[in-house]
Parts: C-alpha cells; sequence; structure tokens
C-alpha cells in the first residue's frame, strides 16, 4: 500500500450480491481511520450468492468505485483487499473412527491423527459429490463430538481406550470463487494485498480480540444467506451458514403486497424506520401499509429463520448454545429477530445484539457526511482491519519441492499443507508393524507390531514438527515415516503356558510343565508363533511327560498308576493327581514279601462262623481251633485247596496248594531269576495279552515270561 501519513493505506472492496462497498483508510495508534468510501450497486445480476458470474461487468464497477476513491482521496490505487463471502464456504460433517490392536492411553498425537484423518475424509466426501476439477481449500474445521470405546467424551486425552473417534465439521473454499474475485480487480488494474472471508471481517469489527476467549457467535444475515462464525479460546473455531435471510423476507411482502422483489425490498428497508409505508402495486394502485403488518406478514418467516440459525449454531458448537450472540448485516435489522434468536437458543435476551454504531467508537470518519453507521457496515471496514493482521490470506510455500497456494488462517501449520497436498496421512505418523493374529484355546491374541520412525520434517532447513507454525514463503520438506517390525511371539510368551501346576509323584509334590500344540501337533516353548495359528495350551500332562520332566525311563518293565489305578503313558494327569512309577520286578518280590509277612494261604473272614473251622475239606482239619484263631476276636475260615494246569512257555506246569491261582504264582515253578534283569525288559503275557500281577488265572491259561533287550 501507498504511504500516507506515515502509515500505510489501505483500500478495502466488499464486493457483495447486491453492490460493491470500497473504503480507504490506515492504521494508527491501533485505530482506524477511515478517509472515504464509496458505494456502487451492480447495474444486472452480474453476482448471485455472493459468487461472481460476469467477470467482466462486476470489473467494471470495481473501477467506478477505485477511481471515485482516488479522486477522493488524490492517491493512486494499486493494491486491494477483499473477503470472499461466507455463502460460498462448503461445509462438510465428517465421522471418523479408529480402533487400537490393544487397550492403550490416548495421546495428543493420537487426536491429531484421528482429526487428521477426519479431515481428510471429509475432502474426500466433498469431492465425490463435487465431481470437479477444481481445488478446494481447507479453510478450518471444528470437532463436534470425541468418542471413546462408542460412548461420546469431552476430552480423549489420556483416556485407555481400544476405540476412539470423532466427529467434526470441515470448511473449504472453492478456487473458482477467489479465481473470479482476483480476476475481477485485475480488470480494474488492482492487485489483490490481501483475502479474508466476510465472516472473519466482522468477526475483527464485532467482537473485539480480547472477548475471542469467550464461546460467541456472529451471524451475518445478507440477502441470500446467513452467515455464521464462532469464536472460543482466543480463536475462530467455525463456520456455517443456512440458506436463508433477507430475500427470503422480501419475496413474503412481495406477495402480500402484490409488487416486484426490488419494491419489496424498499418497503421491507422502509418499514424498519416508518410507521407506515407507502407503495404502487402492479396494478399501478397506490397503497399504504403499516409497518405492524408487515411485521405480522413476516413473523413466522422471521421465527423460522431464528429457529435455523441458532439449530445451526448449535451444530457447529458441538450440541451446545453459545455464550452470546451478535448479528450484523441488514437482514439483522428486521424487528423480532434477535428476539427469536434468544428464544430458540435459550439466552436472556440481553445477550443476542445487533452491532452496529456502538463497535466503531475506535473508528474515525474523516468525512462523515451521509455516512450511517449501522451493522451494514460491519463488513468493509472489517477487510481493511483484517489486512493488519497479515493473517487471513493466500499464501504460497514450498513442499516437497514444488510450489503450493494456502489459505493462511492466522494458524497455519505444516499439517494443514500436508492435508491440502493430500499428502498420506500413514505417512506422517510412525507406522507399527504388521500385527500378528493367532488364537490360544478358542481366543484371539494379537500381538502388536514395532512402531516405525516418525516422519522427517523440516521447515526452512530446521527440524520441525507437524504443528509448526507456517508463512508466506516458507519451505517445508517431509520424509514419510517408516513402519516397525512386525509383531512376534513364542509360546514361552503365553501366560498360560508359564504358569505351573502340581502333581505327586512317588510321593513327593512337584511343579509341572505345561505343554502346548499348534494345530494338533505338539511344540515346545520356543515355537515361533505364525498368523492364524490354532494354539491349545493344555491343562494336563500325560504319564509320559511327567516321567521326562523327572527323568525317568518307561520301558516294559514299568508300571504307572495314576490315582491308584493302573494307567499307560498318555493317561493325562491334571493338577494334584497322584502318580506312581514302579518296575514290575520290584513289584514281584514286594508281593512275595507281602505274602511271606502275612503267613500265606489265609485271608480274613470276620464274619465265619466258628463251625466253619472245622470243615471237612479243610487242610488243616487237625490243627486245633485255638491255633486257628488270630487273636481273640478275629477268627480265619481255612482255604479251599485244589491243583490247576497252565501252560508255561509252552510247558505244561500243575500249580498246587492254593484256593486260587493269581499270575505272580507261575514264578514258583519256572527258573527265572527275576534279580539278574541286566539292563534287560521282563516280558510277561497271558493269553497273548499283558496281564496284571495280581490277575487270577484259570486252568488252560497260556502263559509267557522272558527277558528283553531294551538298548
Amino acid at each position: 500500500m501507498k504511504e500516507q501519513f506515515n502509515e500505510r493505506v489501505v483500500f478495502g472492496l466488499d464486493i457483495g450480491t447486491r453492490s460493491v462497498v470500497g473504503t480507504v483508510g490506515y492504521l494508527k495508534n491501533d485505530k482506524l481511520v477511515v478517509l472515504a468510501q464509496s458505494v456502487r450497486l451492480h447495474e444486472t445480476r452480474a453476482m448471485l450468492d455472493g459468487q461472481i458470474h460476469d467477470i467482466g461487468m462486476v470489473g467494471a464497477t470495481i473501477q467506478e468505485v477505485k477511481e471515485e476513491l482516488e479522486k477522493a482521496t488524490d492517491i493512486h490505487l494499486t493494491d486491494v483487499c477483499i473477503a470472499a463471502a461466507g455463502r460460498v464456504l462448503k461445509t462438510v460433517e465428517s465421522r471418523y473412527d479408529d480402533e487400537y490392536v490393544d487397550q492403550r492411553e490416548v495421546t495428543n498425537e493420537d487426536i491429531y491423527n484421528l482429526e487428521s484423518n477426519a479431515v481428510q475424509k471429509a475432502y474426500r466426501e466433498f469431492l465425490l459429490h463435487n465431481n470437479t476439477n477444481l481445488t478446494f481449500y481447507l479453510v478450518g474445521y471444528s470437532t463436534i463430538h470425541y468418542y471413546l470405546n462408542g460412548y461420546q467424551i469431552g476430552n480423549l486425552e489420556g483416556h485407555t481406550a481400544g476405540k476412539v473417534g470423532v466427529e467434526l465439521i470441515a470448511t473449504f473454499l472453492p478456487e473458482d470463487v477467489v479465481d473470479g474475485l482476483y480476476k475481477a480487480c485485475e480488470r480494474a488494474g488492482l492487485h489483490v494485498a490481501n483475502l479474508t472471508l466476510e465472516p472473519i471481517a466482522a468477526m475483527m469489527v464485532a467482537i473485539p480480540e480480547r472477548f475471542r476467549m469467550l464461546n460467541l457467535a456472529l451471524i451475518d444475515v445478507g440477502a441470500g444467506t446467513s452467515d455464521i462464525c464462532i469464536t472460543d479460546e482466543g480463536t475462530i473455531m467455525a463456520y456455517g451458514m443456512i440458506p436463508t435471510a433477507g430475500d427470503f423476507l422480501t419475496e413474503a411482502i412481495a406477495k402480500h403486497c402484490l409488487v416486484d422483489f426490488n419494491g419489496a425490498d424498499e418497503i421491507k428497508i422502509a418499514a424498519t424506520t416508518q410507521d407506515k409505508v407507502t407503495y404502487m402495486d402492479i396494478m399501478g394502485l397506490k397503497k399504504q401499509i403499516s409497518a405492524k403488518e408487515i411485521q405480522r406478514t413476516i413473523k413466522p418467516l422471521v421465527d423460522q429463520m431464528a429457529r435455523e440459525v441458532t439449530e445451526r449454531i448449535r451444530q457447529l458448537n458441538g450440541d451446545k448454545p453459545v455464550s452470546a450472540v451478535f448479528v450484523v448485516g441488514g437482514g439483522g435489522t428486521i424487528p423480532g429477530y434477535t428476539k427469536s434468536i434468544a428464544k430458540y437458543m435459550g439466552l436472556p435476551e440481553e445477550r443476542v445484539a445487533l452491532r452496529g454504531e456502538e463497535v466503531m467508537k475506535d473508528i474515525t470518519f474523516l468525512n462523515d457526511d451521509g455516512i450511517v453507521r449501522d451493522s451494514k457496515l460491519v463488513t468493509p471496514l472489517g477487510i481493511c482491519l483484517s489486512f493488519y493482521q497479515e493473517a487471513n490470506n493466500f499464501v504460497y510455500v514450498s513442499f516437497n519441492g514444488h510450489q503450493i497456494k494456502m489459505y493462511d488462517n492466522g494458524k497455519l501449520a505444516i499439517l494443514d499443507v500436508a492435508m491440502q497436498e493430500d499428502f498420506p496421512n500413514e505417512d506422517l505418523f510412525p507406522k507399527r508393524g504388521e500385527a500378528l493374529t493367532f488364537f490360544v484355546n478358542g481366543e484371539k491374541r494379537v500381538a502388536r507390531g514395532e512402531p516405525g520412525e516418525p516422519a522427517v520434517i523440516s521447515l526452512n532447513g530446521q527440524p520441525a514438527d507437524l504443528h509448526a507454525r507456517i508463512h508466506a514463503n516458507d519451505i517445508i520438506d517431509i520424509k514419510a515415516s517408516t513402519a516397525g517390525a512386525p509383531g512376534k511371539a513364542d509360546i514361552n510368551s503365553l501366560p498360560e503356558y508359564k504358569s505351573k501346576f502340581m502333581v505327586n509323584v512317588n510321593g513327593l509334590n512337584i511343579e509341572a510343565s505345561r505343554f502346548a500344540t499348534v494345530g494338533g501337533e505338539l511344540q515346545t516353548g520356543y515355537y515361533e508363533i505364525k498368523p492364524n495359528d490354532d494354539i491349545r495350551v493344555l491343562d494336563y500332562d500325560t504319564a509320559a511327560q511327567i516321567a521326562q520332566l523327572l527323568d525317568i525311563e518307561i520301558n516294559e518293565d514299568t508300571v504307572i498308576i495314576v490315582n491308584n489305578e493302573k494307567a499307560t503313558p498318555d493317561t493325562p494327569v491334571y493338577e494334584n493327581f497322584k502318580i506312581e512309577f514302579k518296575k514290575q520286578s520290584e513289584m514281584i518280590m514286594d508281593y512275595y514279601k507281602d505274602l511271606d509277612a502275612k503267613g500265606g494261604g489265609y485271608e480274613d473272614l470276620p464274619d465265619a462262623e466258628e463251625e466253619d473251622l472245622h470243615d471237612e475239606h479243610t487242610m488243616a482239619g487237625d490243627i486245633p481251633k485255638e491255633d486257628l484263631v488270630r487273636g481273640e476276636t478275629a477268627p480265619i475260615k481255612p482255604v479251599i485247596m485244589h491243583d490247576m494246569n497252565v501252560i508255561v512257555n509252552g510247558d505244561p506246569i500243575t500249580l498246587r496248594g492254593k484256593a486260587e491261582y493269581v499270575f505272580v504264582d507261575v514264578f514258583d515253578y519256572i527258573d527265572f531269576d527275576l534279580t539278574k534283569s541286566e539292563g534287560r525288559a521282563i516280558v510277561t503275557q497271558l493269553n497273548g495279552l499283558t496281564p496284571d500281577y495280581m490277575q487270577k488265572l484259570k486252568s488252560g491259561d497260556r502263559i509267557e515270561v522272558y527277558w528283553k533287550n531294551t538298548k
């Protein structure tokens, strides 16, 4: 801008749907001094809803405003500040969820990752429904809700989660709108020095920066739309609009009064300052209508506008009301509008205010002739003030070697550039290696991959992070993040496999180890688990595994007893089971020792009658009765003896002297030294099967007894 009064002079243009308003001024002691203003109406419908349709016609109107201001100020104007209408902003709601492979604490990095994914999703959805080759600039986004494990939550940071989500509204500015504004200015010989958004420009005047720590809403009620801007914590955190505004009311007046659109607009404006308005209808009849009747006519529509705009504000503000609402623009001057806003927002009426002259106390007008300091001036003056903020403008930066244009909203960061360029989000943050998924006892398990290295980011040659602020002509380079090692695990790492259980072995309590199978095959603890492996950690050991644990050799001479019952090497042994390992030869020797200790051939019969002691078949029939009595109260019954013929190792043998015979009795009739095993195992068979040593014999049984080498 040209130097004058030792200050930078600013030329601001509010290029609206109905008119172009030009303002020339300068900033002195942080206060705007207005040198001159000029207003020109469009001669045709060259603009519709804030977008230029006829660049030549709009450029000609801008040229007229420029020349009038140059004449009034004697300043040659070359640079200009403009604003894009809030109604041209495109907003997209987006929901994005992220599921972690296991429960973990949510960090700020996780939240940034979540939000950037949601913005990228919004951008893709926006392009899907706006199938053009145009570029859209991300202006900003506002978070509506966070979700923790499916439930809404105010702040995710620090919580332990398996699944997180975010719902937000992203705002985009179409390049064709910006391009049209730039070209119209170029037609008038002007260079665009700064471009802001109309809601931001209105905010510059209506809501001073010191108040933006509060959660406030600004509504700019124009002709076609009502633009919304919301502040909180010192920044503008959301934009929005509804497609109803002043023209909505004008159309209702046109139908009621039977006039054309322009005539209805004149009636609407006049009714804000006059009790009665005179007009001519389309029949050529002169009519008069009271301001109260007009208000009654449009009241349902005013209520509808207020209800729709408050619903949108709540949505943009996370489904909650703001603390106060400020209204600017010509449409906001309609009687009853601010009261309806207060009603639907649930605020006291004094917290919804029309902003006009009261917010212009710090603005000096050197030429005050004909200037009405009302809400219609707020946006033009804000466009001038935004120039001195050095933000809310388009800037050029270098990203990975090529130049791109970005919209700088005052908080532009490297992350915004990456998103604008559609740099893969997964390449910004450390990538974990592929997770290993498998199953343990039917339950799904996941071993997370190792985290990789984060993206290497530099800003103007210096290390930086994604959230570093950037400015015009900055040089940004990002080297994609890397993936870490894939997840891995072995059977030893399974908690179930590490646990022990107690069993009693030969009278001693020992800790038994667990065993595991993979796909039905037994594996050691060092087995490296593969994707989708079906692992079973057994809750028992076999008798053979218990023997292996204690270095007990099992051969054909070994007898296994589990819980006092004969068992096999494959018999399961569960926790607290009792297991014994014995040698067959030792059991035979123990049997004879026990038999000798009992005197042999008699068994206790506590219920025997005394006369049974003299049975005629008793071998001890001549033994005195008193010699047959064991103790005073425990009589013994003589056993009936008989012979039995069996075949042993192919030879017939007659067993004698007992009432019944068991397998071990055979050893009394064969030449077989049980003490000379010499590392061999004894093999015994009864009728081709392996017998129990106490198994009863019957006449004609075929018996085999021999030694077998075990080596």
